[in-house]
């Protein structure tokens, strides 16, 4: 039976305030009556009115529910509840005969169910459609064919109803009885067939056609030859079914393709999302032709455009970003980046994000220009819209992909760069950091657009807000100003940023002037007061004031140095020295050259009597004082040494820097078109679908029971080559070999919910009743149901199911106990304690990448922090951060050259997201002690910072039981 076959389930809700019913409170709620005295009669159920009854019908199901054993109730139910007419008490007897045993311990079937069963045949004929609907869908979920056999004329009956929920019900029964007992109406999908044909109602014509696809697949191809062209005209929930039926059919019999595939491009304009999105699902496993594809990623985009749910825009454009993984296709999509652009109107960020990183793969040659031109328009909307949380993040993700454009493509960084400049004087810091950034990588790779960033930096230098934009622009002013003129521009600039100097001076003259003219003297208000010994006395205040001073008024670099941030001044000495040494180089006149490089020390002595002195809110540091000291003693000798250390060396830095940077996305680009490309060998065959047979066929997946599967949490995932290693090693033992019931349990993880497959094993001679597998659990998980009660035949053996439901990434502990009755004993029931089942994190955490001012931010914002000490046999470096990322399923952020070498020490940073999307990051620190020995083992520390407490302790367990290395 395909998972599509399964019949739905009816959720019974106790409630949470409320303890269960039991015999005790029963007894209670009938003054203490006998037991026996209520099983047989049950007041309420006999004389009680219809609201106690049902209260009564409510008790009797939850405790049947929790494996009591009622059985005197039976007919206590069939004479005194069956015969009302009341619809609640119907709706809950068709629960209660769901649920309570149909035959004796031997199986045959009780004598009582005769009686029910001539009171649902009357129900099938009751004139109230919601009775006969109902009793119809209870129908479904009978498993005894005794009982079945009686009605079949008035199902059969109740397909010629007025009404569409009758009908469309008593398809589903006829459906359900055929399907497991074929014998009571072998002509059923004859009969459906003919009820399909004459049929106008939609959800009717669904559940009939549903049934054709399963019960006789050629009568539902006849039907829908019969209706191709109309196809259009229909319902929507009966096109997914027309779409279901067309992919397993041509999924089972690809020449069928040619018949069926005009139909699926017509449901691509269909009215419902849900359609066109299985229809363009459909259509790209039927076809790889460049206009099949085309036409169903432009299906896939309006869906995306169209939808308001973010969620939907997500699993959308995961099936998108599937569509470019697949070699063939990425250069039909590539034709459709603009389209793709449109969903930048989204506001959601996380939209945005996957619509940028798939635009980004996407482009090419012939649409970067495009590409650039929209980008460009959407970085200018980001500067007109009103503040917004997500537009600062907006804004950096714009500029992190006009920055990957323009490395791609050279030819583009002209038209970027203006643009993006104007945001080096943005509020926002990280937006104007990766400018910068952006900036500094393409002065050094494109000399030809020197100039013009030159002149674009001078223009916005003074709008600059932040002191590590302003440090950062210096730098790459005084690195590559290279004509007199700028140079002249970049001096100006700075005497313009600093104000007048020199500083300590003009800032005491301010404060003597702007005490004594602006100095207001004010009498306060007079107040009368009473004193200690009861006399009036008059009390008046003469105050002074004078008016606080402006500290925007202050150009931006003599603000930052008030302020304390002397490190902006270091920068600013370098930079000094740099252009005056080029300065020097540049003009011949002896006079202009001491000129200059006077002015420059100006400057810096300014700033070091500045830094001096009381006026700044923080004194300038012994670094700061050094750094700049040096750079006065440099230009005071201008040696050719120190003028190739500060205008070659520098920057032969940062292009090592670059090309290790180009080097390492080069490789990661690398690995994954790796990954991507489907490798053939030369000896491998070829196969033909029109060659292929039919049983060939049916071993490729079917994509629909496959995403039905996924969404019942039941997916397959792949599983390692050595069945040790994946499957098995999740079987845990819950009970011991000589216990009278053995079990053991795997443990399948989903994404939000572990499911529990118990194997339970009757060991004994006795047949073992109720048993029941009763679990608790420990820590953010939950029981989404408690599983029911079954009977074991001696030495027999089940598989009881059970799901919890997760919450959060932190270790849980499952446990519990098997509760069961052994046949014909007097003694109570038996307990057998299970063993404790401990979920592992490490199956909700995967490796993540970010880049390190994401992970700098981070660590700064997250409060939970865990430090583990490195307790290992492990004497290597490198093997122990290998051992941790394994053991962790971390990721190292460090880069390989960073870790390169041996020095005795190591560093590197380590980052992880679940699947819950919960960030966890490591600091390792660790050391080899070189003075023990070369086999002494590794020390230092870990330190883990998580946003949540669980995840940082449950992390740091993790690492503290694998740190040593076992010996196999």
């Amino acid at each position: 039976m395909t998972a599509a076959e399964n019949v739905c389930y009816t959720l019974i809700n106790v409630p949470m305030d409320s303890e269960p019913p039991s015999e005790i409170s029963l007894k209670n709620d009938l003054g203490n009556c006998d037991m026996s005295a209520f099983l047989t009669s049950f007041p309420p159920l006999e004389k009680g009115d219809v609201k106690l009854k049902t209260e009564a019908l409510k008790k009797v199901i939850i405790m049947i529910l929790n494996g009591e054993k009622l059985p005197g109730l039976l007919m206590t139910i069939i004479r005194f509840v069956l015969p009302l007419q009341d619809h609640t008490i119907k709706k809950l007897l068709l629960v209660f005969w769901e649920i309570v045993p149909k035959t004796t311990p031997d199986g045959r079937l009780l004598q009582e169910m005769i009686l029910v069963c001539d009171a649902y045949r009357k129900d099938l004929q009751h004139p109230n459609e919601f009775i006969r609907g109902s009793t119809l869908r209870f129908l479904c979920k009978l498993k005894e064919a005794e009982l079945l056999e009686p009605l079949m004329p008035a199902i059969r009956a109740c397909l010629e109803h007025r009404h569409s929920y009758v009908r469309r019900n008593a398809v589903l029964a006829i459906y359900t009885i055929y399907r497991n007992f074929e014998h009571l109406i072998p002509d059923a999908p004859e009969l459906i067939h003919d009820f399909l044909v004459n049929e106008k109602d939609a959800s009717c014509k669904r559940n009939a056609f549903m049934m054709l696809i399963h019960a006789d697949q050629d009568r539902a191809l006849d039907y829908l030859s019969t209706c191709i062209d109309q196809v259009q005209t229909f319902g929507d929930i009966l096109q997914l079914v027309i779409v279901e039926l067309i992919y397993k059919v041509c999924h089972a019999n690809p020449s069928e393709r040619a018949r069926f595939i005009r139909c699926i491009y017509n449901l691509l304009q269909s009215s419902s999302p849900a359609v066109k999105y299985e229809a363009a699902g459909t259509l790209v496993t039927l076809s790889s032709a460049p206009t099949a594809i085309k036409a169903a990623a432009q299906c896939y985009i309006d869906l995306i455009i169209k939808e308001s749910d973010n969620n939907v825009k997500l699993i959308v454009l995961d099936r998108l970003i599937e569509l470019k993984e697949h070699p063939s296709h990425e250069r039909v999509l590539q034709d459709l980046v603009m389209d793709i652009l449109r969903v930048l109107s989204t506001p959601d960020l996380e939209v945005r994000k996957k619509t940028l990183q798939l635009a980004l793969d996407l482009v090419s040659s012939r649409n970067v220009e495009e590409l650039v031109i929209v980008l460009k328009k959407e970085v200018i909307k980001t500067n007109n819209v009103t503040e917004h949380e997500d537009t600062d993040k907006y804004r950096q993700l714009l500029v992190r992909t006009l920055h990957s454009c323009s490395v791609r493509f050279p030819d583009m960084a002209a038209n970027v760069i203006p643009v993006l400049m104007e945001f080096l004087s943005d509020n926002n810091e990280a937006a104007a950091a990766d400018v910068l950034e952006f900036v500094r990588e393409a002065i050094q790779r494109f000399e030809n657009l020197r100039p013009l960033i030159v002149e674009k930096m001078l223009e916005v230098f003074h709008a600059i807000k932040s002191v590590k934009i302003y440090r950062g622009a210096l730098w790459i002013l005084g690195e590559y100003c290279s004509t007199k003129e700028d140079i002249q521009s970049v001096m100006t600039e700075v005497r313009r940023s600093l104000g007048e100097i020199p500083i300590v001076e003009s800032e005491i003259k301010k404060e003597a002037g702007e005490l004594k003219p602006e100095e207001e003297v004010s009498v306060g208000p007079t107040q009368k007061l009473v004193t200690e010994m009861g006399t009036y006395a008059t009390q008046s205040a003469l105050s002074s004031s004078r008016p606080a001073k402006k500290e925007e008024d202050r150009p931006p670099l003599r603000g930052f140095l008030l302020d304390g941030d002397f490190f902006v001044a270091a920068s600013l000495a370098t930079t000094l020295t740099k252009i005056a040494l080029r300065y020097v180089s540049l003009v011949q006149e002896k006079k202009k050259q001491n000129s200059f490089n006077a002015e420059a020390m100006l400057l810096m002595a300014t700033i070091l009597h500045l830094g001096k002195s009381s006026l700044p809110k923080k004194p300038i540091t012994d670094d700061d004082v050094d750094r700049i000291s040096l750079c006065l003693k440099v230009l005071s000798e201008c040696s050719p040494l120190m003028n190739d250390i500060f205008n070659k060396e520098c920057r032969q830095s940062l292009s090592h820097m670059l090309s290790a940077k180009l080097e390492e996305e080069k490789l990661s680009q690398k690995k994954e078109s790796e990954k991507r490309n489907v490798t053939i060998q030369p000896d491998d065959p070829i196969s033909f679908m029109q060659l292929t047979a039919k049983n060939e066929m049916s071993s490729k997946e079917d994509q629909f029971q496959l995403s039905l599967l996924a969404a019942m949490g039941n997916t397959q995932r792949k599983e390692a080559a050595d069945p040790l290693a994946s499957k098995l090693n999740k079987v845990t033992q819950l009970t011991g070999f000589s216990d009278p019931v053995y079990a053991e349990a795997y443990v399948h993880v989903n994404q939000y919910d572990i499911v529990l497959d118990v194997l339970v094993v009757n060991q004994t001679s006795d047949t073992l009743q109720n048993c029941t597998l009763e679990l608790a659990t420990l820590g953010d998980l939950k029981l989404v149901e408690k599983p029911s009660p079954l009977t074991l035949a001696p030495h027999d053996f089940a598989n009881i199911k059970a799901n919890v439901k997760v919450a959060s990434t932190e270790n849980g502990i499952i446990f519990g106990n098997v509760v069961y009755d052994v046949s014909g004993a007097a003694s109570d029931r038996n307990c057998v304690v299970l063993s404790d089942i401990h979920i592992d994190i490490m199956d909700y955490i995967q490796p993540a990448s970010c880049t390190d001012a994401e992970f700098r931010q981070m660590w700064a914002e997250f409060e939970w922090e865990n430090k583990v000490t490195v307790n290992t046999n492990i004497i290597d470096l490198n093997e122990y951060l290998q051992h941790i990322l394994k053991s962790t399923n971390m990721k190292c952020l460090t880069p390989e050259k960073a870790l390169s070498g041996y020095c005795g020490f190591m560093a590197a940073n380590l980052y992880a997201r679940s699947i819950f999307g919960e960030d966890a990051l490591a600091n390792v620190s660790i050391e080899k002690p070189i003075h023990l020995g070369p086999e002494a083992p590794v020390t230092g520390h870990i330190r883990i910072r998580a946003k949540s407490q669980g995840m940082a302790l449950s992390l740091g367990d993790k690492i503290n039981l694998s740190q040593k290395k076992t010996s196999l």
